[in-house]
């Protein structure tokens, strides 16, 4: 069986390590923002070209605090893309705010620039962009009209650690960039983890109080917070893990490589840009047949996982605030999309394999 992940095998390559920094943390007696979480921030805002890092608890808090930190209106809204994972609306219904969903373009399955200022109102106060799956946004455009109409930016990088747009990261172009270190993600931690980065260090003052209950001094609370910091145990498993990140990535490009260059034209397969550094958190085909496909793999000992079965639209929790409304584009993507194994751990013989079985469909 080629498993879809398997997380222990991911980690076995850090497991001494992991276990070096657990036992110095336990044996520290400083378990909460300490040592290890501000080694890490430093680290990884370097890392990601970006003048600060905080750490919380995971990404939607990562998200909703970026909002949060505005203090918008109630009831403003907020551009999202209508192909998202929930937890990028929920962050904005989490604020009293309203998602305003555009359509991503069908080839990138990212939000697309061209819809974007139709959708803009008096209300309108903020863009949440997703760089889905791994692939940065058409930065070079959403800059253009988040500056043209003053809007605040806020990037989704839950799946786009070291994804670049003309050689700048993401994470690095609005006022934050918010990041999960779920364990599957290019960076993962071993159980939840977040953090926001920032070029605006007024901005990240602000940030390090509200993950610590409004408070940068015990008892003594500036400000609404939050219970939301990162905690040191992940933050030093990160650490380590963040040393060899440039490797994860490049061993899922060649991954990914091996089904560009191999799959039959049946498959509709991720577009290559010029300008765009991507590094497949997920590597994603669509075919019309999904649900046969994803079954034939099974039986072949291949397992696959869809991101997302089900569109924001169409869950159960989003009817009362969406009310209704039908994007085709959404619904074709998680109609058909199915994400191929394209882990750390694989090999490229066991990609080959996937390739064989596919070609085989």
């Amino acid at each position: 069986m080629i498993a879809y992940e398997n997380l222990l095998e991911l980690n076995k390559p850090f497991e001494e390590s992991f276990k070096e920094q657990f036992n110095n943390i336990l044996n520290s007696g400083w378990y909460i923002l300490g040592q290890s979480v501000a080694a890490f921030e430093q680290q990884f805002a370097s890392w990601n070209q970006s003048a600060c890092c905080i750490g919380v608890a995971n990404g939607l808090d990562a998200l909703t605090m970026a909002l949060k930190v505005f203090d918008f209106e109630p009831g403003s809204e907020v551009i999202v893309p209508s192909n998202t994972y929930i937890a990028t609306i929920l962050a904005i219904l989490n604020n009293n705010l309203k998602p305003v969903l555009v359509e991503p373009d069908i080839r990138t399955y990212n939000i697309d620039p061209q819809l974007i200022e139709q959708a803009i109102t008096p209300r309108t106060k903020a863009l949440m962009v997703v760089h889905l799956y791994g692939k940065s946004c058409n930065m070079e455009a959403i800059m253009t009209i988040k500056n043209k109409h003053g809007l605040v930016l806020v990037e989704d990088c839950a799946q786009s650690h070291g994804a670049a747009f003309n050689k700048q990261k993401t994470g690095t172009f609005g006022e934050f960039g918010a990041f999960s270190f779920y364990p599957t993600k290019n960076l993962g931690a071993l159980g939840d983890a977040g953090a926001l980065t920032t070029n605006h260090n007024q901005l990240a003052g602000v940030m390090r109080q509200m993950r610590n209950y409004g408070s940068s001094k015990k008892y003594y609370n500036e400000r609404i917070g939050l219970n939301s910091r990162l905690d040191e145990l992940q933050a030093a498993f990160l650490s380590i893990k963040l040393k060899a990140l440039n490797d994860i990535n490049n061993h899922k490009r060649n991954l990914a490589g091996l089904y560009l260059q191999n799959l039959k034209a049946d498959y509709i397969l991720p577009v290559l840009q010029e300008g765009y550094e991507d590094v497949y958190h997920i590597f994603n085909i669509r075919h019309p047949k999904r649900d046969e496909l994803k079954a034939f793999l099974l039986k072949n000992g291949i397992g696959t996982e869809i991101h997302y079965p089900i569109p924001p639209h169409e869950q159960n929790a989003m009817q009362h605030v969406l009310q209704g409304k039908n994007y085709p584009i959404a619904k074709e993507i998680h109609e058909t999309t199915l994400s191929l194994p394209c882990s750390y751990w694989h090999t490229d013989g066991q990609i080959s394999q996937v390739i064989e079985k596919l070609n085989a469909f």
